[in-house]
This record gives C-alpha cells, sequence and structure tokens, in this order.
C-alpha cells in the first residue's frame, strides 16, 4: 500500500512506524511542514496506561519513549496566601521534541520516508497515495479544504492561556493560584526533564485584558508573568517556545469535531480528527490511540472503505466518554471564582472532581458534603461510579446536538 501521512507529529509517525513494522512492503511518505528541530510547545504529559499501549503495539519504541521520560509525582494545588495541598500518585512527561525525534529515528529506520519542509497545499500531489491520512493538526490544510464534507465544527473556549517553559524542575504536577487586581490567574505546571518543565498560564479575558496582556510585547509580558509567579518560579525565567518560529501567543483553545473523519482514501487523525481541552492533558495520548486503530483496522480488513469506517466508528465510541470529561474540565476553570473562596483541600477536592457533570449543577460546598459523603461509604462510591458514566453520556450527546444545530442555523 502507498500511504502518505501530511504531519509529522506524533500521530502521524506512529502510524507509520506501525504500518512499516508490520509490513515492510508499504511505501510510506511523511510530509511535515517545518523544519526539523522545530515544534511547537514543551513537554507532553501522560500516564502508565499509554506506556502500556505502546508496549503491546511497539516495544522497541515504548522501550525508549519509557527510559527518556521524566516521571513527576503527585498534584500540587497553591492558592497564594494558604497552604498548600499535595495528593500522590504519578505521572509522566517528555519534551514534546525528544519524543518526536524518537518517532522520527525509529520512523527512518525502518524505511519511512520523512520529508521536512514540504507544505502539501491539497491532495493532488498525493493522487498516486491509496491513503492519505491528514494528520497535520488543529489547523489541517486539507480537512480546512474538505470542510464541507468533513463537516467540521469549531468551539472557541473563553479563556486565554499561554503555552511557556521554565527551567525550574517542577517534581509534582502544580496548579498555582495568583490573585491580582483584575481577577485570578494561574498555571498548569510539569516537569519533563530533569532540566525543563512546562508552564501553562490560564486566565479569563476580563483578567487578561485587564492586567495589558491583550497589549504589552512579548517581552513584556513575560516579565509580567514572572513576577505574578515569582514565589513559584523560585528566581527562574520563563521562556517562550523551544525552537520554534515567533514569539508567545495567547490563545483561547478550540474545539474540533468532525462529523465524518474519511472522505474517499482521506482519513482524519489526531487533533485534525479531534481537540481535547488541555486540562486533562489527552492530546498525545489520543493522538497515539488513533494511530494504534487505523494500523490495526488496515490490517484487519481488505476493503478500504470498510476499513476506514470500522476506525472512525471505534474511535468516535472511545472519544466520546473523553470528550465530554475535557469540555467539562474546560469549564471548572473558566467558572474559577465560583470555588476559589474555598478552604485548598475543597478546592482541590473540586478541581480533581472537575470532569463530574453534577458538579456544574451544584452548590460547592453542597457538592463538597456529598463527595465527602461518598468516599466514606463503598456503596455510595459504587453507585456514583455507575451513574455518573451514564449522565456524562447524556451530556455528551446533548453537546453533540447544540453544535449540529448550530451548524444546521449557519
Amino acid at each position: 500500500m502507498r500511504i502518505a501521512c501530511v504531519g509529522g507529529g506524533p500521530a502521524g509517525l506512529y502510524f507509520a512506524i506501525l504500518m512499516k513494522g508490520r509490513d515492510p512492503a508499504h511505501d510510506i511518505t511523511v510530509f511535515e511542514r517545518n523544519p526539523l528541530g522545530v515544534t511547537y510547545g514543551w513537554g507532553v504529559v501522560f500516564w502508565d496506561d499509554l506506556l502500556e499501549q505502546l508496549q503491546a503495539s511497539d516495544s522497541a519504541t515504548a522501550s525508549v519513549i519509557r527510559s527518556n521520560s521524566f516521571r513527576w509525582n503527585g498534584q500540587l494545588l497553591a492558592v497564594e496566601g494558604k497552604q498548600p495541598v499535595h495528593l500522590g500518585g504519578h505521572g509522566y512527561g517528555i519534551g514534546r521534541q525528544r519524543l518526536l525525534n524518537i518517532l522520527v529515528e525509529r520512523a527512518t529506520r525502518l524505511g519511512v520516508r520523512v520529508m521536512f519542509e514540504t507544505e502539501i497545499e491539497n491532495a493532488d500531489r498525493l493522487r498516486e497515495a491509496d491513503l492519505i491520512v491528514a494528520c497535520d493538526g488543529v489547523n489541517s490544510r486539507l480537512r480546512q479544504l474538505g470542510r464541507q464534507q468533513f463537516q467540521t465544527d469549531v468551539v472557541v473556549g473563553r479563556n486565554k492561556y499561554v503555552w511557556l517553559g521554565t527551567t525550574r524542575v517542577f517534581d509534582a504536577f502544580t496548579f498555582a493560584f495568583v490573585p491580582t487586581e483584575a481577577g485570578w490567574i494561574w498555571c498548569h505546571a510539569y516537569g519533563f526533564d530533569r532540566s525543563m518543565s512546562t508552564f501553562i498560564v490560564e486566565c479569563s479575558p476580563e483578567t487578561w485584558t485587564g492586567l495589558g496582556l491583550d497589549s504589552l510585547a512579548d517581552a513584556d509580558s513575560i516579565r509580567l508573568l514572572q513576577t505574578l509567579f515569582e514565589q513559584h518560579l523560585e528566581g527562574h525565567p520563563l521562556s517562550t517556545h523551544v525552537r520554534s518560529q515567533g514569539g508567545a501567543p495567547w490563545l483561547n483553545f478550540r474545539t474540533v469535531t468532525n462529523e465524518k473523519w474519511h472522505v474517499d482514501n482521506m482519513v482524519l487523525m489526531g487533533d485534525a480528527a479531534h481537540t481535547t481541552h488541555f486540562t486533562i492533558g489527552s492530546g498525545t495520548r489520543l493522538a497515539l490511540e488513533d494511530a494504534i486503530s487505523l494500523a490495526a483496522r488496515l490490517r484487519e480488513e481488505t476493503n478500504l472503505p470498510a476499513q476506514l469506517e470500522r476506525y472512525e466508528m471505534e474511535r468516535r465510541t472511545a472519544l466520546s466518554r473523553t470528550q465530554s470529561e475535557a469540555r467539562l474540565s474546560a469549564q471548572w476553570f473558566e467558572s474559577v471564582p465560583r470555588y476559589i473562596d474555598l478552604d485548598p483541600p475543597q478546592v482541590f477536592a473540586l478541581l480533581l472532581e472537575r470532569r463530574s457533570p453534577f458538579l456544574p449543577r451544584v452548590p460547592p460546598r453542597t457538592y463538597y458534603r456529598l463527595y465527602r459523603a461518598t468516599q466514606g461509604n463503598a456503596a455510595l462510591r459504587k453507585l456514583r461510579k455507575w451513574v455518573a458514566p451514564a449522565v456524562k453520556g447524556l451530556y455528551s450527546r446533548a453537546s453533540a446536538m447544540r453544535a449540529k444545530r448550530k451548524r444546521l442555523s449557519l
């Protein structure tokens, strides 16, 4: 099979690795618009479940990723002026560029062609390909050209955020909330190697404009953020994107969904197919799971339309709950003033509960009391675990219907 992957991110590279590893006769090319060594972002975060899936799919790649990962321990909530709260557990971070280097090396060793600085403006250049995989990110050019066929919908989030890095290594996944005259501003910070951490700053649009971040130059914006988070940075500087072009853009998160994931011999994968809010840390995992699923379907079926249809159905089902949780998580952070005046242990409990569909509908203190009651009662915990997924499913379907009605009204 002749396969063209448009986009050299984790999804496209890992899919190429799986396909070439299972059948060296496949002719696979990955096209990446950026030069080698240039990427957006800092570190990505994941958990043991992803490592287990990678191990089962391609043990050689999994071994290298595991050995290059930074393990952070627990989660920390710090509300300025109050005692920090720490919770156990662990997760992993890895530099996005390091992850891409690992995947590029593995792909090229297997015989995949990886072509950097190659922009694919439309599918005409790929006419000879049996399969075109559009995995070129949230701004996918190929998806935008077929927007009507894919029935793409984009919902823009309310809060502003900026993706930064710092040389302060956060050993725990840290949420730090800082009050300002313009409102609350906070960070999501986690280490991804022994010398760097990801440092995402988020706030409401009112706080963003109130602090003047809408008009400050990049350097001035960085200096202001360093001052605001001085206590948490411990003297370390903030930096803009690693080896990327441009400055430090403030963004609004865009939730991308598509009614169809494949048209003719073109299929969407990763952020081109779907995005989930960064506050649940699932983007890289979902992209790699897309790659695993598509490779498996292509191996099991012999008819391409059937293969792509089965892949789409499988991933839609798997993503339904995650997308619902991502919307609820984004909503929690868009409602920080609703929770932040509680005692830190209560704030932390509700932060960890942010994926619950009940939380936005119940007064925070009441919800916390119910939460505490279920923690001490095994039967109530079991009932809660049984009811919540069903409610999330209803929430997800209702959100999808609202989005569909919105599209039809345009």
